[in-house]
C-alpha cells in the first residue's frame, strides 16, 4: 500500500503534486462548524470524540484536503500538569491557576494517556474514517508557547510576561519548560500510537526570544521532543525568517514556514530539508484568480520534492470559502512536468 501523499512529501520524495492542508482548517470559517458549536462549548467539543471527529472531517469533506488535522487545542497539554483553563469569548484562553512565581512551577504530573484519552479516541476514529491515501495529522503546543500562556494567565502580546519570568527566574523558567517538554513528548507519542500519520509541533511564539535564548532554552527541548516521535514531524515557529538554520537544527522532518519567509530563499538555505507553507492567510480574501496565481508562485518556488502546501499561519475566522477552495484546488490540479 502506498503511503499518503503528505507522508511521502514529508520524507522529501518527489510527488506528482503538492499535498495540501491548512492550519486551523477545521473551525470558525466553516458555517457547518458554527452551526454545530451552538450545541457545545469549546471544551465540550474537543473532549467529546464523536463531536471532535465530526468537526475534524468537515473541511475534509468540503475541500478534499490531503491532511486531516485532529480538532483539538494546543492548551490540552496543560491538563496533565495541573492547570485549569477555559475559553472566554472575545479574550481567548484564560488560565485559572497561572504561574505567579517560582514556587508555582512544580505541580502534580498527571497521567497523559489517561487524562487525554479523548484525543486517543478521536485519532482511533479518524484512522477508520479517513481514506488510506490521505494523512491523519496530530499536533501539540511547544513548551515556550505553553509557558507563555500559563505565566501570563492568558494571551499576552509580545509574550512579555514569560520573558520577564525568564529574566527574573531563569532556573524556574527552565524547569517549567522541561516539564512541558516531557508532557508534550509523551502526548505526541500517544498520538503516534493511535493512528496519526504525522505530527506538528506548534511553538508559534518562540520566535520572540533573542537568538541566544532560543538556542539555550528552546532548541534542545525541541530536539528532545521530536527525537521521541517515530513519525514524520513538522516544526512551526513564527518570525524565524532569518534563523531557518535554528529550525533545521531541531531535527524536524519538515520545517513549516510562516508567510514572511520567501519560499525560494528558504529552499536555498534548507537544502534537502522538506518544507511546509506558506501563503499569507490574508491572501485568501483576494479574488479566486489572485489566490490561484499566488499559490502557484509558492508551488513553483518550492519545487516537486518535499513540499507540503499550507498557509503561513492559521485560517482566519471570516475567511471566504471561495478563497480556500481556490487555494486547495490549485494544489489538486497541479501537475509537474
Amino acid at each position: 500500500m502506498t503511503d499518503p501523499l503528505l507522508v511521502r512529501a514529508a520524507r522529501g520524495e518527489r510527488t506528482e503534486r503538492p499535498p495540501v492542508w491548512l492550519m486551523r482548517q477545521a473551525g470558525r470559517h466553516l458555517p457547518e462548524y458554527r452551526e454545530l458549536r451552538e450545541q457545545y462549548s469549546f471544551r465540550e467539543a474537543i473532549e467529546t470524540p464523536a463531536v471532535a471527529e465530526e468537526i475534524t472531517l468537515q473541511p475534509y469533506e468540503r475541500y478534499g484536503v490531503d491532511g486531516v488535522v485532529m480538532f483539538s487545542d494546543i492548551l490540552t497539554c496543560l491538563e496533565p500538569l495541573g492547570f485549569d483553563y477555559h475559553i472566554e469569548s472575545g479574550v481567548g484562553p484564560v488560565i485559572e491557576n497561572p504561574v505567579e512565581g517560582p514556587d508555582d512551577v512544580a505541580r502534580r504530573r498527571g497521567d497523559v494517556r489517561e487524562e487525554l484519552g479523548f484525543v486517543a479516541d478521536l485519532l482511533d476514529r479518524l484512522s477508520e474514517s479517513v481514506a488510506d491515501e490521505d494523512a491523519v495529522l496530530g499536533f501539540a503546543g511547544g513548551p515556550f508557547t505553553l509557558a507563555s500562556y500559563v505565566v501570563a494567565g492568558g494571551p499576552d502580546r509580545g509574550r512579555k510576561e514569560v520573558r520577564k519570568f525568564r529574566a527574573r527566574h531563569p532556573e524556574a523558567f527552565l524547569e517549567l519548560m522541561e516539564r512541558f517538554a516531557d508532557v508534550v513528548a509523551e502526548y505526541l507519542e500517544m498520538q503516534a500510537d493511535h493512528g496519526a500519520d504525522a505530527v506538528q509541533l506548534f511553538d508559534t511564539y518562540a520566535g520572540v526570544l533573542p537568538p541566544s535564548d532560543y538556542e539555550e532554552y528552546v532548541l534542545p527541548l525541541h530536539r528532545e521532543i521530536l527525537e521521541r516521535v517515530d513519525l514524520p514531524t513538522v516544526e512551526f515557529v513564527r518570525n524565524m525568517g532569518g534563523r531557518l538554520d535554528s529550525l533545521d537544527a531541531t531535527g524536524a522532518d519538515v520545517v513549516a514556514l510562516d508567510w514572511t519567509v520567501d519560499m525560494a530563499t528558504a529552499r536555498a538555505e534548507l537544502g534537502e530539508r522538506p518544507v511546509q507553507g506558506n501563503l499569507d492567510p490574508t491572501l485568501l480574501y483576494a479574488d479566486p484568480e489572485t489566490v490561484r496565481e499566488r499559490t502557484a508562485e509558492i508551488i513553483e518556488a518550492a519545487g516537486p520534492e518535499g513540499h507540503i502546501l499550507n498557509l503561513g499561519h492559521g485560517v482566519n475566522r471570516d475567511t471566504p470559502i471561495e478563497g480556500v477552495e481556490a487555494f486547495v484546488e490549485t494544489a489538486q490540479n497541479w501537475e509537474w512536468d
